[in-house]
């Protein structure tokens, strides 16, 4: 017999194995990078954005009504929305539970117009839409879901497997729409993300028997092979030991989960639990990853986070979030920045920004994340600063959710764009003379980030290795080469013009003192003209984030 009704049971099965399978494949959505660096992320993004709304929906338990389903859905979607892929597959749930919600059933007529919804909805949240990305691919399911309808379909076991057909084949059309696609040789990696969700609700709908459990927690691990110095350099540079105060004893499925995540970032040397505290101890690249873990205990207490490699200890504010003071008066000016590396954070705090949150390249922030950094900033208004073009639209989407402040999110694309945004802030001048300045500011500033290839390829007219650094510009790779130094200079010379006046690199984990002090002698020596300054920024994955103003 024709199925011609999905219930809201079947529904929420579909969804979770649509995530299923997006979670089973996120390291290999990472891999579709159109530049082959180490920080493909969309997969990451697109997974943590639907396990979001997968961990919502289980929540409901085994027998939600339609309308607790589609706001499990489109609201833990939306909240845990990450990345530009991410926040459009946020949008297209939105925009299909938003037709059905209403109804215990979605019959054919319904689905359809769920799917045009869902399309419409996902356009309307991006600015510039590009063709060949994640919305071409669901665009093109959408219009044939329509015209399938309009030809007299009415089963979904005609549908749905039609729809899938008919998106990968669209999704193999992306390289023909986008050039840079074509030229690195990939389709789109959101795309590629939204077919692996349409192919586990498809397979859950024919009965195929799929295990349904997620990882809370669907962070892929970061590649441990970085070339030339980064080699010489020691892992897990950072010791951290904290304690965790707690009102009730530990849930052993979030020790265990917890305990499994710590090991996964880093080498996990002890945690111990009892009825009052949970201690933890590790070495570990990211610091302020452990510390969002720890929070989940309960009230952190004698944090101390110490550099094996240089035997500095870490101020425990540059990692650790400060002790909430009781709120007074709102200022009328706030900020929150995102950027990954201590250094950078504190850069960003001596600039005035109330609140940093960690993330950047190699992982972006959720909107949830946003939302909660623009609440811990008692101000009337409050400038967002993404730093990250992959960040900008769950910036917007958090600000389209703020209802008791007003936010402004300056459109920072690169840290060095943010760094410049904050230094051109002014408390004399109103909120939208602040945020016309800094807007005009930040298109004055030309951007290079330094990195390594991680598959042989030909893009921008350069032949790259795997291993080789790469000098990547704000619209295409500058320089490769296997001296890094070089790599650097190249880069620089070809960002520099007769304007120029200042180079500021900002050196990252992997990047000694020493190599760094040396790398500004040769620089200097090459623009006699112009200032250079360097700080340290202790980002992961990018050797050098530098700038040309």
């Amino acid at each position: 017999m024709a199925v011609k009704e999905i219930d809201v049971k079947l529904f929420a099965k579909m969804f979770l194995a649509g995530a299923k399978y997006l979670d089973n494949s996120k390291e290999e959505i990472n891999e579709l990078n159109v530049f082959p660096v180490p920080d493909g992320d969309t997969g990451t993004n697109m997974t943590m954005t639907i396990v979001s709304a997968a961990k919502e929906v289980r929540d409901l338990g085994e027998d939600p009504d339609m309308k607790s389903l589609c706001k499990a859905m489109s609201g833990g979607s939306l909240r845990g929305a990450r990345g530009n892929s991410g926040v459009i597959l946020s949008q297209l749930l939105r925009g299909f539970t938003k037709a059905v919600r209403d109804e215990q059933v979605i019959t054919v007529p319904l689905f359809g117009a769920a799917c045009t919804k869902a399309v419409e909805t996902a356009y309307k949240a991006v600015m510039k839409p590009t063709e060949g990305t994640i919305l071409t691919v669901a665009r093109g399911m959408g219009e044939k879901a329509a015209e399938l309808i309009e030809d007299g379909a009415d089963d979904f076991e005609t549908i749905i497997p039609a729809l899938y057909e008919h998106g990968n084949a669209v999704l193999a059309q992306t390289p023909e729409l986008l050039p840079v696609l074509k030229q690195a040789g990939v389709v789109d990696s959101g795309g590629a993300g939204l077919m692996k969700v349409i192919q586990g609700a498809l397979d859950m709908f024919q009965g195929k028997e799929i295990d349904l459990t997620i990882s809370d927690d669907p962070i892929a691990k970061p590649d441990d092979s970085r070339p030339g110095k980064a080699a010489d350099i020691q892992k897990n540079i950072y010791h951290t030991q904290m304690k965790t105060s707690i009102s009730k004893p530990v849930n052993r499925q979030l020790e265990s989960d917890v305990k499994s995540y710590l090991a996964s970032i880093g080498e996990l040397i002890a945690f111990k639990a009892d009825d009052n505290e949970v201690y933890l101890e590790m070495n570990t690249d990211d610091p302020g990853l452990v510390v969002q873990k720890a929070l989940k205990f309960g009230i952190l207490s004698d944090v101390k986070i110490t550099c094996r490699v240089q035997n500095k200890t870490a101020d425990q504010s540059a990692s650790a979030p400060a002790p909430e003071e009781p709120k007074g008066e709102p200022s009328e000016f706030g900020f929150v920045a995102v950027s990954a590396g201590d250094g950078l954070a504190d850069i960003f705090r001596s600039l005035g920004v109330d609140h940093v949150i960690e993330g950047g390249q190699t992982m972006n922030p959720s909107t949830a994340d946003i939302l909660d950094a623009i609440e811990k900033v008692n101000a009337k208004t409050v400038f967002v600063l993404p730093n990250n073009k992959n960040i900008i639209m769950a910036a917007n989407q958090a600000r389209d959710l703020t209802t008791e402040k007003t936010v402004l999110v300056i459109p920072t694309k690169t840290i060095p764009q943010g760094i410049t945004a904050a230094i051109n802030f002014s408390d004399g001048s109103s909120a939208d003379e602040n945020e016309q300045t800094m807007i005009e500011a930040i298109g004055t500033v030309k951007t290079g980030e330094i990195t390594y290839a991680v598959r042989d390829t030909n893009i921008d007219d350069h032949d790259i290795r795997k291993g080789d650094f790469m000098g990547i510009g704000d619209k295409k790779i500058l320089s490769v080469g296997t001296d890094m130094d070089q790599v650097v200079i190249e880069m620089i010379t070809a960002m520099v013009d007769d304007s120029s006046e200042l180079i500021s690199l900002y050196y990252g984990a992997d990047v000694s003192d020493g190599d760094a002090g040396a790398l500004k002698d040769k620089i200097a020596e090459r623009f006699p003209g112009l200032d250079v300054d360097i700080q340290r920024g202790g980002q992961p994955v990018y050797y050098y984030i530098t700038s040309v103003e």
